[in-house]
């Protein structure tokens, strides 16, 4: 079980301090523009505004796992975090969010095209970093996630507002949207440090199985959570219609009444202020949220799992406890 005092997240930012300042420093050079200061504007917003650079830590953690002794875990660290910041920018346009990681979004502060392009942009820098790597294996694998995050955020699109999603259309879109990059974050400091195959799909692995924990957790807190925790308005996800796992669990389980409801709130989308408190009561009494729960920790128990071909060292325990973390986080 992990450290309640210092979350591991924290931990693994005090261990990799002096690459994580390189990160950030490469990070604040490439997101200049000489001639479109609007770049720098709304990147430095989205970077700066608190974020865990999960994803970054993740891939400087898998390159000290693999004893990687070069320069370049600094650039594939920082590619990860401008995918991760693009994916949010357009994400924000497509939900119509107001708020990211408690502060306002760059589509409320500015606009949806400058949101889009700029996400664009950033998608651009990662891609000429990556050729500076000279990888093509790393390239491929970063461009391969790339593609899955866009794949399963069309797929979302797609099954918003269909209470006939099944749980494996859900899988599958967090896999794409979620997964995708924490497996790649993973993997390509393996890769980097020329790993023996077993080890580099072991990294991958983790970070696949952690990332799906991950989602389904804070597919939990969108109803369970606080708004500080979350960064964002509660219910957003249910106010958006998406099929969480939560609900599409508690629709599988429906009576006719409550069948009524989630055709009226997400197919419909007729909802009503009460609507939300309505959702979570139905979604506790068919035990949909402990369900959601067990799930999470199931994929929790199969990151940990994975690190097991690993050599024991402070950060392979670091990530073993930060498996644990994303899902305890929901208690």
């Amino acid at each position: 079980m992990f450290d309640k005092s210092m979350k591991p997240y924290e931990r693994l930012r005090a261990l990799l301090a002096d690459d994580l300042n390189k990160v950030s420093e490469l990070i604040s050079l490439r997101m200049q523009s000489k001639h479109a200061p609007l770049i720098s504007d709304i990147s430095s917003h989205l970077i700066n505004s608190g974020g865990k650079r999960l994803r970054s830590l993740l891939t400087l953690a898998s390159a000290e796992l693999c004893g990687y002794e070069g320069i370049h875990h600094i650039q594939l660290a920082a590619i990860v975090e401008f995918i991760h910041t693009a994916t949010l920018l357009h994400d924000d346009v497509v939900d119509e969010s107001d708020q990211r990681r408690g502060a306002s979004s760059v589509n409320t502060l500015w606009d949806n095209s400058s949101s889009v392009l700029v996400g664009d942009y950033l998608f651009a820098r990662s891609f000429q970093l990556m050729t500076e790597v000279g990888r093509l294996d790393i390239l491929e694998a970063l461009s391969d996630a790339s593609a899955k995050i866009a794949e399963g955020e069309v797929l979302q699109l797609s099954a918003s507002e269909n209470i006939t999603t099944s749980e494996n259309i859900y899988y599958k879109i967090i896999e794409g949207k979620t997964a995708a990059l924490f497996a790649a974050s993973m993997k390509v400091g393996g890769m980097l440090s020329n790993a023996q195959d077993n080890i580099i799909e072991a990294l991958s692995s983790y970070g696949n199985a952690l990332g799906i924990s991950f989602q389904i957790a804070d597919d939990i807190l969108d109803f369970t959570g606080n708004e500080a925790q979350i960064g964002k308005t509660l219910g957003d996800d249910f106010r958006e219609r998406k099929l969480t796992l939560p609900i599409i669990d508690s629709i599988s389980k429906a009576d006719n009444k409550e069948l009524k409801f989630w055709r009226r709130t997400i197919e419909d989308g007729n909802q009503r202020k009460s609507d939300f408190d309505q959702a979570l009561e139905i979604l506790k009494r068919n035990s949909s949220i402990d369900y959601s729960k067990k799930v999470a920790i199931n994929w929790s128990m199969n990151a940990k799992e994975s690190l097991s071909v690993l050599p024991e060292s402070s950060v392979k325990n670091i990530l073993d406890e930060l498996a644990d973390y994303v899902v305890f986080r929901v208690d």
